[in-house]
Parts: structure tokens; C-alpha cells; sequence
């Protein structure tokens, strides 16, 4: 569609890795791969979480919750991806196009705050120990649960229907992979400064209340486990290992991806590619780094193995030694 029309546009086409010719193919079988791992990882947590009675703290009916928000965040935005890796052209409704964002966004910010929720669960364990039980009941857990929904909600509505109610008419291509915010923005007829004043204020809203209250949580377990002993560091850390690594790797790449964006000189298909790595990095390693890191749920995947395998009298007193 030509610049100079003015006739508002019926439909989004997503550019993607277009200019990449064969080598499309390559990064369609790569990123199948993940999809496939990353819906097969949250599937065996969520499975296991519901199931297995030995798995009922909170630490993983938080960890079950955001395996669903993984899924939701990856099944947004990659299998449309990969059709577009398989088709010349790759159009989307405008209707599609925002309810895309919105979710993208929705679950991008909520994913976090549940990492936050995590964290202040970790807190309490290593810190109130003995209050543990009493501080983190059912209840407290589903407004911590519906909170983090709800924050997601707060920080995604404005900018979403901010781009909602903003006049599109020509050009309708959209240069990502997806409907994302930014490149969409570049589409509005009009000005765009308030749109994108609006975006990066709740961006930050969103990033830095979560990661100063998860750094506040580790600053207090912190100062706690400096004086336990050695036998209690170790426990204590072995408690907090994996959720630390997940928010260490989350909050690192996003900072790689908005240096690339912002200083580095690289070209549009690699900020995409950049772009599309982070998006499916934590939920990606998420369920491996839980799977490899936390001891219950390696037993779990055990249990829920041999319970399927139909084991024998000898194998089930094997599994009782284990758990």
C-alpha cells in the first residue's frame, strides 16, 4: 500500500526474516525445536504440579502459574512466526494484530511479576522460617497469583489501546516477526511522541518495580544467610538456586536486547532475531533449569515415569527410598 493513500488499512502484513531467503528454513527448524521443548518443559511442570501431592508449596503452584504464562507468551508469537517462514506473504487482521500485543505484552509483564511473587516466597522461607507456613497460606498465594495478573493488566491496557485507537493508512508492513509495539507504532498516521512516552513509562513500571522488589528479597536473604552456617548456606541457596538463576538470565538478556536496540549498530534482521531469542529464552529454560536444579521435582519426573511404566512391588519401594 502506498504512503501518499489515505484509505485506512484492513490488514497487517508481517515482514519477518523475509530478506533471509534459504536461510529462513534454518531458524524455522531451530525455533520449532524450541517450541516444541518449551511447550513440552511447562506441560511436564504443569502436569506434575497438578498431580503429584509432594509438589503442593507454594514455591510450585507459583512455578505451575507461570509455566502457563510461558506457554501463553510463546504460542502469542511463534507459531506465527513460523508460518511466516513458510509463506511469501504473512498478513494479519487488525483485530489479530492488537489482541496479539496486548497478550505479548499482558504476559510478558506478568511472567515477572510472578518471579517477584517467587521471590518474596523465597524470602519468607529463608527469613521466617518458622512463619513460613502461616505467612504464605492458600489464600495469600491466590492475591499474590491474581496480583501479578492484574499488574500485567494495569501495564499493558494504555499502551495497547492507545495503539488501538490511533488512524493506520499506509504503509501496513510490519517490519518484525510479530505485532510488536514499536514497529507498529511506525505505522501511525499522526504523532506518535505521547504513544511512545506512554509505552516506555509503563516499560518501566513494569521492570523496575519488579526487579527492585526482587532485589530487595535477595538483598534480605542475603544479609540472612550471611549468618547461618556453612551447612545452612547451603541448604538455603540450594532453596533459591534455580529461581535466581531463572530472574539473573530474564533480567541480563533484557538488558542485552535494549543495549542492541538502543546503542549497538546492527542490522533490522538481527535486532529481530535478537529480539525473538529473548522472547523465547526464559520460557524456554525455565523447565530445564527447574528440572536440573530442584531436587523434588527431579524425584517427581521419576514418580510420574515409573507410575506410567506400571512398576513393579521392588521398583515402587525403590521410589519410596528416593522420596
Amino acid at each position: 500500500m502506498n504512503s501518499t493513500q489515505s484509505s485506512p488499512v484492513a490488514f497487517f502484513i508481517i515482514q519477518g526474516l523475509a530478506s533471509l531467503g534459504e536461510k529462513k528454513m534454518v531458524l524455522f527448524i531451530i525455533f520449532l525445536l524450541a517450541y516444541t521443548i518449551i511447550l513440552g518443559g511447562n506441560i511436564m511442570i504443569i502436569y506434575l504440579v497438578r498431580t503429584d501431592p509432594k509438589l503442593g508449596s507454594p514455591m510450585y503452584f507459583f512455578l505451575h502459574n507461570l509455566s502457563i504464562v510461558d506457554m501463553i507468551y510463546t504460542t502469542v508469537t511463534i507459531p506465527n512466526m513460523l508460518s511466516g517462514f513458510l509463506t511469501e506473504v504473512k498478513t494479519v487482521s487488525v483485530p489479530g494484530c492488537f489482541i496479539q500485543m496486548y497478550c505479548f505484552i499482558h504476559m510478558s509483564v506478568t511472567g515477572r511479576a510472578l518471579l517477584t511473587a517467587m521471590a518474596y516466597d523465597r524470602y519468607v522461607a529463608i527469613c521466617n522460617p518458622l512463619r513460613y507456613a502461616a505467612v504464605m497460606t492458600r489464600p495469600v498465594c491466590l492475591l499474590l497469583i491474581i496480583g501479578a495478573w492484574t499488574f500485567g493488566a494495569i501495564c499493558t491496557f494504555p499502551n495497547t489501546s492507545m495503539a488501538l485507537q490511533r488512524s493506520y493508512c499506509g504503509p501496513n508492513v510490519v517490519r518484525h516477526c510479530w505485532c510488536d509495539p514499536s514497529s507498529v507504532r511506525l505505522l501511525v498516521c499522526g504523532d506518535t511522541q505521547v504513544d511512545s512516552i506512554v509505552s516506555l513509562s509503563f516499560a518501566l513500571i513494569a521492570l523496575l518495580t519488579t526487579g527492585v522488589l526482587i532485589l530487595t528479597s535477595y538483598i534480605l536473604i542475603g544479609v540472612k544467610i550471611a549468618k547461618m552456617g556453612a551447612a545452612q548456606r547451603l541448604k538455603a541457596f540450594s532453596t533459591c538456586a534455580a529461581h535466581l538463576t531463572v530472574v539473573s538470565i530474564s533480567y541480563s538478556s533484557a538488558s542485552f536486547v535494549y543495549i542492541s536496540y538502543r546503542v549497538g549498530n546492527f542490522s533490522p534482521e538481527v535486532r529481530i532475531i535478537v529480539s525473538v531469542l529473548y522472547s523465547a529464552l526464559t520460557p524456554f529454560l525455565n523447565p530445564v533449569i527447574y528440572s536440573l536444579r530442584n531436587k523434588e521435582l527431579r524425584v517427581a519426573i521419576k514418580r510420574a515415569f515409573c507410575r506410567h511404566r506400571d512398576v513393579s512391588p521392588q521398583g515402587r519401594k525403590t521410589l519410596n527410598t528416593l522420596s
